[in-house]
C-alpha cells in the first residue's frame, strides 16, 4: 500500500498520463457468487493478498475521482506462464501440471479434482493489459477494476487435455490448505463490461494453451 500511494501521488503531481494497477480475484471471498461472478457485487477477501488488492482498486478509485488519475486496473484470474516455474499459489497447479507432466509422466494435485477456477494464458493477460491502457479514457466507465475471466476449468480439465497429447499421463489427489483458498472464491467470471467498455478478447482455450504449454516446457529439458 505503501508502495502504490506512493506512486499515486507522483501521478497527482507530475500529471501522469496513465497510472495501471494490477488487482485479482483474490478481491472475491466467501459472500460473493462463484458463478460467472458480476462486475459489482458483495467483496469480502479473507486473505492477506485479497485485502491489499481490494484496498488499491478502492484507493485508485478515489485518486481518479477526487484528483483526476487516469488510472487503469484488471482483475487477473490465475496466470499460467511456461517461462516461470509455479511458486506455491492457489492458482499454481495449472502450471505445475505441465512441468510434472514432461518430467514424471505424472502430477499430484493439491486441489481436488473438480476445483473450477477462472485461468488465463499469460499471452491473453498480456494483450488484456496493453488494451485497457490503450483504450479512450471516456470509453472507461469502471474506476475501480475490470473482471477479465479467460477461461473457467477444473484439474481433470486439464489433466483430460495433457492426455489427448500425452496418453499414458497419470494424475492423483492430494488436496492441501490451499483447498479452502480456492474454495472462496469464484468459479467463472462476468467480463461483459470489459468486452463492452474496450472489446477485451481471448485467442487462447485450454487445449490451444495446452499444445503450447508441453512445447514449451518440453524445450527446458531438451524433450
Amino acid at each position: 500500500m505503501k508502495g502504490l500511494l506512493g506512486v499515486l501521488d507522483i501521478a497527482r503531481e507530475l500529471k501522469l498520463k496513465r497510472l495501471f494497477w494490477p488487482s485479482s480475484i483474490a478481491v472475491f471471498g466467501p459472500s460473493t457468487p462463484t458463478q460467472n461472478t458480476p462486475q459489482q457485487c458483495v467483496m469480502d477477501p479473507n486473505t492477506v493478498y485479497g485485502i491489499s488488492k481490494l484496498a488499491g482498486e478502492r484507493w485508485i478509485a478515489y485518486y481518479n475521482k477526487r484528483y483526476g488519475v487516469d488510472t487503469r486496473s484488471v482483475r487477473y484470474p490465475g496466470l499460467i506462464s511456461y517461462k516461470t516455474e509455479a511458486g506455491g499459489g492457489t492458482t499454481d497447479y495449472a502450471v505445475e501440471i505441465y512441468y510434472e507432466a514432461i518430467k514424471n509422466h505424472h502430477y499430484t494435485c493439491f486441489l481436488s479434482e473438480k476445483t473450477y477456477l477462472p485461468m488465463m494464458f499469460m499471452p491473453d493477460a498480456i494483450k488484456a493489459t496493453i488494451d485497457i491502457m490503450q483504450a479512450e479514457a471516456d470509453k472507461l466507465t469502471v474506476k475501480e477494476s475490470y473482471n477479465i475471466g479467460g477461461m473457467s476449468f477444473c484439474p481433470d480439465d486439464v489433466f483430460k487435455s495433457i492426455k489427448k497429447q500425452m496418453p499414458d499421463f497419470t494424475i492423483d489427489y492430494e488436496p492441501d490448505f490451499r483447498q479452502a483458498i480456492a474454495d472462496s472464491w469464484p468459479q467463472s467470471i462476468n467480463d461483459e463490461q470489459s468486452k463492452k467498455d474496450w472489446n477485451l478478447s481471448y485467442v487462447y482455450d485450454l487445449d490451444k494453451m495446452t499444445e503450447v504449454m508441453l512445447k514449451e516446457v518440453a524445450k527446458k529439458f531438451n524433450k
